[in-house]
Parts: structure tokens; C-alpha cells; sequence
């Protein structure tokens, strides 16, 4: 068993709009991202499940087949796979959970973030 706390882990500036904390799990990723208005986290995909829950602002996910936005207190749920891009609407607070774990983000593969 082991306690994390978001204020002891580094922040880690990916641009000037876009920052994230990282807990690596052994089977699981959370992070803790934060948007500045007008971010955007160009088209990706990842083997990943992931499950987005906003905790403040104003998210626009966009697929290949429609948009959604994504309000505090909602969770988006997006499959492995699935090629996706996000815009932020307003400066955003979100938590994001990923299942397996991001390997590539520890490995370092995660050019697409620091655009």
C-alpha cells in the first residue's frame, strides 16, 4: 500500500498550456492535467482505456465521428484505440485514468503532448 499526494508530486510543464502530474500504478495510470484556455492535445490514439473526469472548466473532445463536450463533473470514457483530440474551452482542471498503465509516457513517447 502507498499514499500519494498530488502536492508532493512534480508538476511537469508539457508547453506553455499544458502541465500534468503522474502516478504510475503497476497496472493503472492516473494523472492530473491541467489546460490553460485554448490548449490543444493534438489527434492520438493509445492501447489505453481511458476515462476522463473534469474536475473544473471546459473540455471539447473531438472523434472521428463527432464531438463532445465535456462539463465538471462528467466522465468521459474512451476506448483503446480510439483516435481522439481535445481542446480546451475555458482553463481546465481534469483527472485522467488509464488501464494498462502508459508505458509510453514512461518511456518518453509523448511527443504529441508537448506540441
Amino acid at each position: 500500500m502507498k499514499l500519494h499526494e498530488w502536492n508532493r508530486i512534480p508538476k511537469e510543464q508539457l508547453s506553455g498550456q499544458l502541465a500534468r502530474q503522474v502516478i504510475h500504478g503497476a497496472n493503472l495510470t492516473v494523472a492530473r492535467i491541467a489546460l490553460a484556455k485554448g490548449a490543444v492535445v493534438a489527434r492520438h490514439s493509445h492501447e489505453n482505456e481511458q476515462m476522463t473526469v473534469l474536475v473544473e472548466g471546459l473540455l471539447r473532445f473531438v472523434f472521428d465521428d463527432r464531438e463532445k463536450l465535456l462539463s465538471p463533473g462528467q466522465v468521459m470514457e474512451i476506448p483503446p484505440n480510439a483516435p481522439h483530440k481535445v481542446e480546451a474551452l475555458e482553463d481546465s482542471l481534469a483527472m485522467d485514468l488509464f488501464a494498462p498503465r502508459r508505458e509510453d509516457w514512461i518511456r518518453g513517447d509523448d511527443a504529441y503532448l508537448r506540441r
